[in-house]
């Protein structure tokens, strides 16, 4: 960890354009990345993926936090006034409704923040044991929606391979109780977890996004595409080539086949970070650009159209899925 780490200040900030599906449009979005004290369950055991950890501090203070928040409200105040932010989304590297990693005044100054700026939407990131705490928010004069890392549908893939450490039951409590509140519910999916071949990583987000949908548990369903974190087990795996990240064909592949099964119950998104580059999930590096711009644009308008994407390498997507049921391990890297 860097100590030259400026505590007063969040991770990052941006501005882009996000789907505000309960009114069908798309809005522009300010993120923010807060920097706390971290994930409690990453202090614990952690998830086998994630690195978001190294960006976390012990030394962070809830003073420190309402300050980030005040950076930012100084920053989008000087140079993004003219396009106000209709939606805000509130990273931190855990669960935001986790009194160990911002208290309740923090929240409340989230909250007055996103009422100042006329946004009409706050999205943040909670685990199950949390979302109670999402109650507080109800009084206040925006939609709120809460995603939770379900990552599969699968309990034994969720909790012995990712090591995520909550059951589906919890998770289908927890968006029933915030359902009951009129909160939105998104639902993070992971395509490919390690150990799980190509095919079977494509089956299990498609098997997993069909559970979430005929059981009515998510509005939004965000497929995250595996990446190669740094100082995580996946890199381990990944650096002794036991482990590839997806291809964007299986992406494409899960997109499609459930935005066919949700119709307008529940919208599936996705943003492929790091698309392209060896750590990310990539093709064969000719078509990737358009490949994740198409995945981009799709999450934005939910026009399953703009995924009829063709490339040379289609073929050997379909021969490498073939091979690895055979091998049982990444046929190259």
């Amino acid at each position: 960890m860097s100590r030259k780490m400026d505590l007063n200040k969040p991770v990052s900030f941006w501005m882009d354009k996000e789907l505000f599906w309960e009114e069908e449009k798309i809005e522009n979005c300010l993120t923010i990345i807060l920097r706390t004290t971290g994930c409690c369950w990453a202090k614990k055991v952690g998830c086998i993926m994630c690195g978001y950890n190294l960006e976390s501090d012990s030394r962070i203070t809830q003073e420190n936090l309402v300050n980030q928040i005040r950076h930012v409200r100084e920053k989008v105040e000087e140079k993004v006034r003219s396009k106000r932010p209709k939606i805000i989304k509130i990273f931190t590297s855990g669960s935001f409704f986790d009194p160990s990693e911002l208290s309740e005044e923090v929240r409340s100054e989230v909250y007055s923040f996103v009422e100042e700026l006329g946004a009409g939407k706050l999205i943040v990131e909670s685990r199950p044991e949390f979302v109670r705490a999402a109650e507080e928010a109800l009084k206040r004069d925006f939609r709120l929606e809460v995603g939770i890392g379900l990552e599969t549908g699968d309990d034994f893939v969720r909790n012995k391979i990712i090591q995520k450490g909550f059951t589906f039951d919890q998770f289908r409590k927890a968006s029933e109780f915030l359902k009951e509140k009129g909160i939105g519910v998104k639902a993070y999916l992971l395509l490919k977890p390690p150990f799980l071949s190509e095919g079977e990583a494509i089956e299990d987000a498609i098997n997993s996004s069909k559970l979430l949908i005929d059981k009515k548990l998510a509005d939004v369903i965000s497929l995250n595409l595996m990446n190669v974190q740094a100082r995580t087990y996946v890199e381990r795996l990944w650096q002794r080539k036991l482990y590839r990240p997806p291809w964007l064909w299986s992406a494409i592949s899960v997109l499609k086949k459930v935005s066919r099964m949700s119709s307008m119950n529940c919208f599936i998104i996705s943003d492929p970070v790091a698309a392209g580059k060896k750590r990310g999930p990539h093709n064969c590096g000719k078509c990737d650009g358009v490949f994740a711009e198409a995945i981009r644009e799709f999450s934005l308008t939910q026009d399953a159209g703009l995924l009829d994407l063709e490339c040379d390498c289609r073929e050997w997507w379909e021969d490498y899925i073939s091979a690895e049921k055979i091998a049982r391990s990444p046929v190259f890297s």
